[in-house]
């Protein structure tokens, strides 16, 4: 209790391109070992070097579950991924084989898009992964994945474009819009998804300055509200959101 209390009181802006961990006096033992800076180049580099999707599944999980909410050595995580290049491996684990790879990622990069800096960064640069994950529109061939993995994405996706305007236009751009209307009313996804594309939809059209060109692509306001009606109501897995663990 009195470290975290300790760590608490830290001003550091999450924005802010480097973050330091606090100066120690005494050696980190104990559960303090799961949360240090080196422990962040541990786990970058299995992700960077492993072949094995146990393992990149597990390090991406322990690097989603140490950034989750607003712990203070969540935010230097978070700042600590980004300053040892660690989000574009992240990233490139959305183009996995493996299911179970792709959702870890998919919640690592969520937890790391809390901090200001990296939501920019992975706007730009893990959007496209992200769509291409989604079911529906031209890719070849189609993925098939869980609701649940589905749903994880697409929070991810919504995480990423909360007052990030560029990365809105980057979902835009990437076929993403498209995907998410064929969710929100084709009427064979879940209630789930249909929700969570809902939110990324309602998100988008939040922006004033994407209205204008979405509506001259023939997109209506319509398009962008929840259609609960046509949602399957066939629910796999968990209905719990893992937005932390």
């Amino acid at each position: 209790d009195e470290w975290f209390s300790r760590g608490k009181k830290l001003p550091e802006d999450p924005g802010a391109d480097t973050v330091d961990f606090p100066k120690r006096t005494t050696p980190a033992k104990g559960y303090e070992l799961l949360f240090q800076p080196e422990v962040v180049r541990i786990y970058i580099s299995l992700l960077k070097e492993s072949k094995t999707p146990a393992i990149l599944e597990a390090s991406a999980g322990a690097i989603q579950n140490l950034c989750a909410g607003s712990w203070t050595y969540g935010r230097y995580i978070r700042s600590a991924l980004r300053q040892e290049k660690g989000l574009s491996a992240i990233a490139d684990l959305l183009t996995h084989d493996s299911e179970r790879v792709v959702k870890a990622a998919s919640g690592a990069l969520r937890n790391l898009a809390v901090d200001l800096r990296n939501k920019e960064l992975i706007g730009k640069h893990a959007i496209p992964n992200l769509v291409k994950n989604l079911p529906g529109g031209q890719q070849t061939p189609a993925k098939n994945l869980s609701e649940e993995t589905v749903v994880s994405v697409l929070n991810t996706i919504n995480e990423v474009i909360v007052d990030n305007l560029e990365a809105a236009k980057k979902l835009r751009e990437t076929q993403g819009i498209e995907k998410l209307v064929l969710i929100n009313k084709t009427g064979n996804r879940s209630e789930r998804e249909v929700r969570a594309a809902a939110l990324v939809l309602q998100t988008v059209w939040g922006y004033k300055e994407l209205r204008k060109p979405l509506e001259k692509e023939g997109w209506k306001k319509s398009d962008f509200q929840v259609n609960l009606s046509n949602a399957s109501r066939t629910q796999g897995g968990n209905s719990f959101d893992d937005s932390t663990l």
